[in-house]
């Protein structure tokens, strides 16, 4: 049964998005997996050096297969207004909103088998009322019906994948916004989805530590004491296979990583950093515990560089492949089941 096709969300029209789908389209359209994409296909044709003609407008999704050797498929939800390379516009953003829209619900229908998520940039959006932190909580809400568990930002590169226990919120708030009960449901949909999404059988989690030195027993922070260990106790306690928080400083390096299958970490750069100085191209950020299969670039959206042809498609390339083999193994688990 052949599989449907990813929905890719185009992103901030005036940023590097339409130039990486374009790339990407050209890397990808002779092995796949096949896609279409949510946006604009006006912003599309003149990020291209050959224009509209190799995009082709469908008006369903699985119209893609057939049309993506030939061209990027586009199913077109048009801006009001044209745009410019470079230059951060709340006009775009009620355009951007309704393209994650789309896509969500066509994964949530079926039409298509995930969606892949081209860098948003957050300010014009918020300036256009979006009310969310990011396309990882905007996600989750629009899914939320379907009645899954909450949502866990991964990042992986090479044998690394990072978890995040705190997302988007200040460095001087990560201490008093850790808990113990979201760490453990964080651990426990991280296991699920390594077993469900990635194929490992018997899942090993490493708990990074806040503070220096873990803590120093107390003498740097309590955290680990009182909230970071019971995590993992309860964590081993439910079936899943964790160590206690260990000092994030000795954590990442290659004989490390090869004693667990995803790091759960404290706040965003801890998780990020070693991501990106693994493969800073090819990073990926995947969305754990929705319902729908959820993959983007690990990078922003690049005005500075937009539009002027210098934007490397790594990372997108690297998401669509890793939606198109998690899909692949729902399906197949939904098959067999």
């Amino acid at each position: 049964m052949r599989r449907a096709p990813l929905a890719l969300s185009l992103g901030d029209p005036a940023g590097i998005g339409p130039e990486i789908v374009v790339k990407a389209w050209r890397a990808l359209r002779e092995s796949g997996p096949a896609f279409v994409v949510i946006g604009d296909f006006q912003t599309l044709a003149s990020a291209s050096p050959q224009g509209a003609a190799i995009l082709r407008r469908v008006t369903r999704p699985e119209q893609a297969h057939e049309a993506f050797a030939q061209g990027v498929p586009v199913l077109d939800i048009p801006l009001q207004g044209s745009v410019v390379a470079g230059r951060a516009d709340p006009a775009y953003g009620a355009a951007v909103i309704r393209w994650i829209e789309t896509a969500a619900g066509l994964a949530l229908s079926g039409e298509v088998s995930g969606v892949v998520t081209a860098p948003i940039a957050k300010a014009p959006l918020y300036a256009a009322g979006f009310n969310h932190p990011g396309h990882t909580e905007f996600l989750a809400e629009l899914t939320a019906p379907a009645g899954r568990s909450q949502p866990v930002m991964m990042l992986s590169a090479g044998d690394l994948r990072t978890v995040l226990a705190t997302i988007h919120i200040p460095v001087g708030q990560v201490a008093t916004s850790l808990r113990q009960e979201h760490i453990v449901a964080v651990g426990q949909t991280t296991a699920r989805a390594l077993r469900d999404d990635f194929g490992i059988s018997r899942p090993r989690l490493a708990m990074a530590a806040l503070n220096p030195h873990g803590g120093e027993t107390g003498a740097l922070g309590r955290e680990e004491i009182d909230i970071i260990l019971p995590a993992a106790k309860a964590l081993r306690a439910l079936g899943v296979d964790c160590s206690d928080p260990k000092p994030a400083d000795s954590l990442f390096h290659a004989e490390a990583r090869a004693r667990y299958d995803a790091v759960i970490c404290m706040y965003h750069d801890q998780a990020l950093i070693p991501v990106k100085m693994l493969d800073f191209w090819g990073g990926v950020n995947i969305t754990l515990g929705l319902p729908i299969v959820r993959t983007s670039p690990d990078h922003g959206v690049g005005f500075d560089i937009a539009g002027r042809g210098l934007a490397r498609p790594d990372s997108l390339i690297a998401a669509i492949r890793m939606a198109g083999e998690i899909a692949d193994r729902r399906q197949g688990a939904a098959a067999a089941a």
